[in-house]
């Protein structure tokens, strides 16, 4: 038809088929992005560079697809046909993604268990994560190439002319923007990843099943086969994938990508998992201990004693390991810095026990907890519940459901103190909380009296990395202070004042915290002072000409963290200075450490801490009569 011809109702119908398969083909095609990318998180990681790879193997599919029909458009007799035979096929190969996925687990376990942990390895695991991208979106993406080409050259076709181009990709752009807010914000946290990838699959299908109805022949045998035909198999191959994929919980939740295996379901016991907005939250207990994990990575944990501990029970007072100290230690070193704190601001609910920690001052007023995902606040009220109770039950607790960022901009509120207790920077989004912008922003918001603290991890992480955030520290704060809080934590305490507070440990003897604290062994204050392992004046010398400083504009933290996961590094460097009884930042600052006279050993994994008791041990006179006796013993026997 010419284009300044009249529209016949034909060709009015084929105009509005065709918009309305280029709007369904959208949302489709995004809600199966949102979720490849969310299942794939669980396989390879949420790091930035793992979204990179499932960027590109979805785009990759797209553009393979279009620059296919590219080729092939013009003989084709029936478009509309062949436009309905290629939306049937996405849908089935959609659906054909769930058993890949699962096997995908394997996959990853099997290459970890091979790879070495080198550079070399590294850069395998890279391609091989792509691959596994490839393996999962591809031959749907594919698909998804194709409709766009036929939809706008159907039309062109037809003589609506090149702006049927613009409205084609016009209406496309905007089932799009339908789709992303549809999967990630109202679906997917109501009915989870398989059901909602099988949604997207049955819309696909059905728009293809209508396409092959309305171009299909059904006076002929063959035409009502092909249509009644695919229709039927593609019932069946929902159906199979409804009844035939189980999604297990403990697969989903086993962080395959760090641990390189797939736990057996007898060995923990996932008592609660939600896929949420942002993430896939499970709670369990494994070996005696409870735990959350975000999209397979454990975010805290505590020894069951925390949440079964009888009231005032003081028999069995037990050293603390694990993550206990620092989720103990960040509030209440904070705390003992700041004791007449009133307002609190608290970046990540995590295992809720920060919140709850500074809970038991009688002079805070508000805190308030910072958290991007909801489910992890339901997730660690299962989880922690009642050790945690206070962040929950107690009127001056709240929750905010926001990125801390835009919390603090849009509020600009001013806090006594702000503890920044995010997932590891290595997860994508995390690291700009790690930031020389975020950190001289965060100055604004507190008191004139206010303590920022950050936790930071040395595990699966190298020392120029930590420096980073130190010297990102450095340069924003006229004041700091870090802490040992256990085996791979440490805490940083900054200020806008010239100088860090003496702390008051007496905080540990607030009524509230001294019943949490009831069934651990009690911390002198000689123990808490064994924390430190030095502040701005120590450090100053290094971190003043230290060039490589995280930002936001030179994300380094966000771009080398997973490498150094990869590589099972350690901050070494930082470690040393508080692995032994000598303080070898001292001599910078004449600080001296005395000895200590308490011989119970609260925190062994604290080296400094674990020395201070040995010494004390040692000092004891029974033991030095108990060595006495022993050597007596042996002179005889010669």
């Amino acid at each position: 038809r010419h284009p300044t011809q009249e529209a016949t109702p034909a060709t009015r119908l084929l105009w509005r088929l065709m918009l309305a398969v280029s709007f369904g083909t959208a949302v489709a095609s995004f809600m199966y992005e949102i979720v490849w990318i969310r299942m794939l998180s669980l396989v390879l990681g949420s790091a930035t560079h793992s979204f990179e790879l499932m960027l590109s193997a979805f785009i990759l599919g797209l553009a393979l697809g279009s620059l296919w029909i590219r080729t092939y458009a013009d003989r084709l007799t029936n478009p509309v046909l062949t436009l309905g035979m290629v939306q049937w096929a996405m849908g089935l190969l959609a659906l054909a993604t769930l058993p890949v996925y699962l096997w995908s687990f394997d996959w990853m376990a099997s290459l970890l268990g091979a790879l070495q942990t080198t550079e070399n390895g590294y850069r395998f695991f890279t391609v091989a994560r792509y691959v596994v991208s490839l393996a999962v979106m591809l031959p749907a993406t594919f698909a998804a190439g194709i409709t766009l080409p036929l939809i706008t050259r159907t039309l062109l076709e037809s003589g609506r002319g090149e702006r049927a181009i613009g409205y084609v990709y016009g209406i496309n752009t905007l089932g799009s923007i339908v789709g992303v807010v549809l999967a990630g914000i109202v679906l997917l946290p109501l009915i989870g990843l398989k059901a909602l990838l099988i949604y997207a699959a049955i819309l696909d299908i059905v728009l293809g099943v209508v396409l092959l109805r309305l171009s299909a022949d059904l006076r002929s045998a063959r035409g009502r086969a092909l249509v009644y035909g695919t229709a039927v198999a593609a019932a069946i191959a929902v159906m199979a994938a409804n009844l035939g994929v189980t999604f297990q919980r403990n697969v989903l939740a086993s962080g395959v990508y760090r641990y390189g295996r797939v736990p057996p379901s007898s060995a923990r016991d996932i008592f609660f998992y939600e896929d949420g907005r942002t993430a896939s939250v499970a709670a369990g207990l494994a070996g005696g201990r409870y735990y959350i994990s975000t999209n397979g990575k454990p975010d805290a944990s505590l020894d069951s004693a925390w949440v079964h501990k009888v009231e005032g029970d003081t028999s069995a007072q037990q050293q603390m390991t694990g993550d206990e100290t620092t989720q103990a230690f960040l509030p209440l070193i904070s705390l003992a810095h700041r004791p007449g704190a009133q307002t609190a601001a608290v970046i990540g609910q995590g295992s809720g026990m920060t919140s709850h920690f500074l809970l038991g001052s009688p002079q805070i007023r508000e805190v308030v907890t910072i958290e991007i995902e909801p489910e992890m606040i339901a997730g660690s009220r299962a989880a922690f519940y009642p050790a945690n109770a206070r962040v929950f039950d107690d009127p001056r607790s709240t929750f905010v459901i926001d990125d801390a960022k835009s919390y603090f901009a849009a509020g600009r509120r001013r806090f006594d103190l702000i503890i920044s207790e995010p997932s590891n920077p290595w997860v994508s989004g995390v690291s700009g909380l790690f930031t020389i912008e975020f950190y001289q922003r965060v100055r604004q918001y507190l008191s004139d009296d206010g303590l920022f603290a950050q936790w930071l991890h040395l595990y699966e992480i190298d020392d120029e990395l930590v420096l980073s955030v130190l010297a990102a520290l450095h340069h924003s704060f006229p004041a700091y202070d870090v802490f040992h809080t256990a085996r791979g934590d440490i805490l940083i305490l900054a200020t806008n004042r010239q100088a860090i507070p003496r702390p008051d440990w007496s905080v540990f003897g607030f009524a509230s915290v001294e019943r949490d604290l009831s069934h651990a062994i009690p911390f002198t204050p000689a123990h808490l002072d064994a924390t430190r392992i030095g502040g701005q004046q120590e450090f100053a010398p290094l971190l003043d000409r230290w060039q490589r400083i995280n930002s936001d504009f030179y994300p380094v933290l966000d771009l080398e963290t997973e490498r150094s996961r990869f590589l099972r590094r350690t901050a070494v460097g930082v470690l040393r200075l508080v692995e032994e009884r000598i303080d070898i930042l001292a001599p910078f600052t004449g600080r001296r450490i005395p000895f200590a006279t308490e011989t119970s050993d609260p925190a062994p994994h604290i080296s400094r801490m674990h020395a201070l008791t040995a010494g004390a041990m040692l000092r004891a006179p029974r033991i030095e009569d108990s060595l006495r006796f022993a050597m007596d013993e042996d002179l005889a026997a010669q």
